[in-house]
């Protein structure tokens, strides 16, 4: 048994590599850098292998060939894109004994193949042999490098013969692996006049068709003479030509832009002249069958009457009166403009209140085809521009994609969770996107894998998302922005009767005089087994009652079911929330305040505890650094009004300050919480108790003014849910509670205050 060593692995697509010879290559796998990187740093030896299936990007020890040869790395290049160019010498051959995967690279144990030679006389001879027909190979074909052949014509050690024959032979992977695994020279020697056998005979083939064509056709017909040669090519090979000619039919009767079409018909020229097997080919082949499947003509005829479109509006969504007003606008002036001044509309809300389902009912309102791309985890600015066809498994963008599906120019396409794409090394696809929906651009997209431009003019696009802040400014500058707040009990109990409850009593196979539900049962699930803005969780209790009312029907031992308020809790289990859960007993260092999130409002309770200590500040709850600030703020106007309270401005010195948000694994962020913490500081200090009825929301400054928030409406639907009848809010939001539910609104007794001290006296008890 031979020494055994350690190298890097690297897997060569579509090519197989032989000792004593130089190449060049390009690698760009992340799996292969790290190969090289290793390699360098050490002795710049490299273990090559070619890799089974060539096509195959994700590879694992099982999809490489064990034999391979060891290299010698002589010199890098380094390429746009992140690529390297190599140039390398091949030393010896090699087998992998054992490869492992360590630190995002293979690591081969190889040992050495060495080179077993027989009778002297015989292999000289078939070295004599093999150097004949490879002279007759040469003479006729100018693919094989001049200077290689002489070189071979003067070598007289077989083994090397061997290798640099088989690197220059026009011969499959698997064919150039056998000779390069094969140890005995004659076995070797054997095989290669095999292959050269088939090489000569394919040879003279060639100068066969060549002799037949220039008898048939006259010298001055040049044109006409390399069309009859291809054809008798492709004849001999089996070639379907007759594909080729509708193909080219189809390009010219498509109505393709005439730079399309021009790109097209050279694309297809340059595939008639390759063999079908060639990988090339179907590359080509893919390409075509791409421009010919997409619309570039084909449209949709908007909906005539507008009173139609605003007709499926009001079937497919329960209030949302503003919205819907707003988008009969829209409707309105893209008909008029025939939708030169469209703007594209972003409707931002928490999950569950309907943004997808009114871009689809737009779609539907317009009688055009629906589109729907998710942008959430997109990171690869590729995903919407595409790749390069000249890379393994290239495809066009999503963009193109979707417009290929829709089959048509002027589909409404929907950019779903836009607030969700990020960035990498592979670019960012904001900026993909910036074109996309800027209409002075748009008219020319250019996708890599097309490498035409295509008009994404008439396209109508939609945008959704939770929330506006992680939208890069310069996208949210192309967008009009409507806001689509959560849902009251009312408007949720309406929406399950009418829609809900049939779509889930549908899909479970439940027929009309089989199941009903009453609509105190649906107001018990909706207070007592969900907590949202919207109702996509409301949904899926709805649908976990009709499965369980299935179950009870399939059993035979009920005819019907009738879902009430007293079997409810036996369908659906233990209730989840109780109404006024968040109310109880006034306590000290304690506030109730009111938050906004992409997931819509919610409530907040902020804890202080003042003990002995040095004056230090502790924040807990996983806070980020806008509420942390609004910490210090309201601790700073306290102290600096103490006497105004009772408080000895001693006590600030002696005294730690603990302010914790519950909660802890949930993020926390925004200036809101200020007046909130403000209260539960000063109620800790002086040891009077904060009002459990009562919550609030707004922003502190150091001299105790209460700045205006947002999301108004979503914080009052939140302390409504609670049971909450008492709010404080800054004064300048007054004009914001238009935007609050009338039952809300009715409902709950908003305080409008300037200063922090107004806030003081209606929540903290006997201040």
């Amino acid at each position: 048994m031979g020494n055994f060593i350690q190298l890097p692995l690297l897997a060569m697509r579509g090519r197989v590599i032989f000792p004593d010879t130089t190449v060049s290559f390009d690698v760009g796998r992340m799996i292969s850098l790290t190969a090289v990187k290793y390699a360098t740093a050490h002795d710049s030896r490299i273990f090559v292998c070619a890799q089974k299936q060539s096509e195959k990007e994700e590879i694992s020890e099982s999809d490489i060939y064990t034999v391979g040869t060891v290299v010698k790395l002589r010199q890098i290049t380094r390429l746009p894109g992140n690529n390297l160019r190599l140039s390398v010498e091949g030393l010896f051959r090699a087998k992998a004994k054992q490869v492992s995967k360590e630190d995002g690279a293979f690591i081969a144990t190889v040992e050495e193949i060495k080179s077993v030679h027989g009778e002297k006389t015989l292999e000289q001879a078939y070295l004599r042999t093999s150097k004949e027909i490879l002279k007759e190979i040469t003479s006729g074909d100018s693919r094989f490098p001049k200077d290689a052949a002489v070189n071979l014509e003067k070598c007289t050690d077989p083994d090397v013969f061997i290798n640099i024959a088989s690197h220059y032979m026009q011969i499959s992977v698997e064919r150039k692996q056998q000779v390069l695994e094969c140890a005995r020279i004659l076995e070797r020697l054997e095989i290669m006049d095999k292959f050269l056998n088939d090489e000569l005979e394919i040879s003279r083939l060639e100068r066969k068709i060549s002799a037949a064509v220039r008898q048939n056709i006259d010298k001055n017909q040049k044109e006409y003479f390399l069309r009859e040669q291809l054809k008798a090519i492709h004849t001999e090979l089996g070639d379907d030509v007759e594909e080729k000619e509708e193909l080219e039919e189809k390009i010219k009767a498509k109505g393709m832009p005439e730079e399309v079409e021009e790109k097209a018909l050279k694309e297809l020229s340059r595939m008639s002249r390759m063999q079908s097997s060639s990988p090339d080919y179907n590359v080509l082949r893919l390409y075509i069958d791409w421009l010919l499947d997409l619309a570039w003509n084909e449209k949709t005829e908007d909906t005539e009457k507008l009173a139609d479109a605003v007709k499926i509006l009001n079937a497919d969504h329960y209030g949302l009166e503003k919205i819907k007003e707003r988008i009969t606008e829209y409707l309105a002036v893209l008909k008029r403009t025939e939708g030169r001044t469209a703007p594209i509309l972003c409707f931002v809300g928490p999950p569950g209140v309907g943004k997808t389902s009114i871009a689809s009912s737009i779609a539907r309102s317009l009688g055009r085809k629906f589109v729907r791309m998710s942008l959430g985890g997109v990171k690869d600015e590729a995903e919407i521009r595409g790749h390069r066809k000249t890379y393994i498994g290239a495809m066009p963008g999503r963009i193109i994609t979707g417009i290929k599906k829709a089959g048509s120019i002027n589909p409404v396409f929907l950019l779903d969770e836009i607030d969700k794409i990020s960035s990498d090394m592979r670019g960012d696809p904001a900026d993909a996107l910036l074109e996309v929906l800027d209409p002075a651009q748009n008219s020319t997209f250019l996708d890599r894998y097309l490498e035409v431009p295509y008009d994404l003019s008439k396209v109508l696009f939609i945008t959704t998302a939770n929330t506006l802040e992680t939208i890069p400014a310069p996208l949210l500058d192309r967008l009009e922005v409507i806001e689509l707040g959560g849902y009251t009990t009312v408007e949720k109990k309406e929406i399950a009767k009418r829609y809900l409850v049939p779509k889930k009593q549908e899909a479970n196979g439940l027929k009309s005089g089989e199941f009903s539900i009453t609509d105190g049962a649906v107001l018990s699930i909706i207070e007592n087994y969900t907590r949202e803005a919207g109702v996509r969780n409301l949904e899926r209790m709805i649908d976990s009652v009709c499965r369980k009312a299935a179950v009870r029907l399939a059993d035979g031992k009920q005819q019907s079911v009738r879902v009430n308020e007293k079997n409810l809790q036996d369908i659906l289990g233990a209730k989840k929330f109780e109404k006024d859960t968040s109310l109880g007993a006034d306590e000290v260092g304690a506030a109730t305040g009111l938050a906004w999130t992409s997931v819509g409002g919610t409530t907040l309770t902020i804890e202080v505890s003042a003990m002995h200590g040095k004056g230090d500040v502790m924040l807990t709850g996983k806070l980020g650094d806008v509420m942390k600030e609004s910490a210090r703020a309201a601790i700073s106007y306290i102290r600096s009004n103490s006497a105004s309270y009772g408080i000895e401005s001693e006590v600030f010195e002696k005294t730690d300050i603990h302010i914790h948000v519950p909660e802890g694994a949930t993020p926390k962020d925004g200036p809101s919480a200020g007046i909130t913490m403000a209260t539960a500081i000063l109620s800790a200090f002086t040891r009077k108790p904060v009002r459990k009825s009562i919550a609030m929301t707004g922003e502190i400054t150091l001299r105790g003014k209460v700045l205006p928030i947002g999301g108004l409406k979503e914080k009052a639907l939140a302390a409504y849910r609670l049971g909450i009848r008492d709010v404080i809010i800054p004064a300048d939001n007054k004009k914001d509670l238009e935007e609050v539910p009338e039952p809300v609104r009715g409902d709950i007794n908003f305080i409008p205050v300037t200063d922090v001290d107004a806030v003081f006296k209606n929540a903290i008890i006997g201040l």
